[in-house]
């Protein structure tokens, strides 16, 4: 929610009321004074003439290189699980699955909207990965897979699919159905030989190596 409705609900005030308070500079957000239309989130520090209204929490959030053969998940008793790879202590768990022979980009986060944000494909977020096959690719293969594949007894979404050699392409999908590129693939004849997340909305994998990570800010996250 934005601050003026935070205001209206917290305080029980009218929206002119709420305005005015932030216009008078009453109102602080991790800081800083509220301007008007802020959005507030549950991990701002927010204060109002002095007093603390909410404390906010802490949220962390890492790009990880999830190296092949590893499981995504955080289940100690799965061999190969992410908690054994991970090289940070803390509690987090990761944006969006890639099955154990896949590579790539994985969001590791503490923060429950963000994972219901990226995760729910109703959202249409953008996923990207760069995909190799066993042989040659044609253009009808490529048309196909942008045009959509039935797969588990529903068609897959459009795609954007571009060729980058002979045996790889690049796909965008909006969606994360089971296996989705391996199954389109089997549907085409093809086998993937290697499958790598290489972006998720705008954060992009770069130049990380396998069992690397590196530290987002919260302004990468919600740009």
């Amino acid at each position: 929610m934005n601050i003026n409705e935070f205001l209206i609900k917290r305080f029980h005030i009218s929206k002119d009321k709420a305005s005015n308070m932030v216009l008078e500079n009453q109102v602080f957000i991790n800081g800083v004074k509220a301007l008007q239309r802020n959005d507030v989130l549950k991990s701002d520090h927010i204060v109002v003439n002095g007093e603390v209204l909410q404390e906010g929490r802490n949220f962390t959030y890492y790009a990880y290189y999830k190296p092949r053969g590893i499981e995504c998940t955080l289940n100690a008793a799965i061999e190969n699980n992410l908690l054994h790879t991970l090289p940070f202590g803390e509690h987090v768990y990761p944006v969006g699955r890639l099955d154990k022979e896949s590579e790539g980009l994985l969001l590791l986060t503490n923060d429950g909207k963000l994972y219901k944000d990226i995760a729910f494909s109703d959202n249409f977020k953008e996923k990207e990965y760069l995909v190799e096959v066993d042989k040659p690719l044609t253009d009808e293969a490529v048309e196909q897979l942008s045009s959509g594949i039935v797969i588990m007894g529903q068609k897959t979404r459009p795609a954007r699919v571009s060729m980058v050699t002979e045996h790889s392409f690049r796909i965008i999908l909006t969606q994360g159905l089971n296996r989705q590129i391996r199954r389109m693939c089997y549907k085409l004849r093809y086998e993937v030989t290697m499958l790598k997340r290489i972006r998720i909305t705008s954060i992009e994998l770069g130049d990380l190596k396998p069992g690397a990570y590196r530290v987002l800010t919260r302004a990468e996250i919600f740009d």
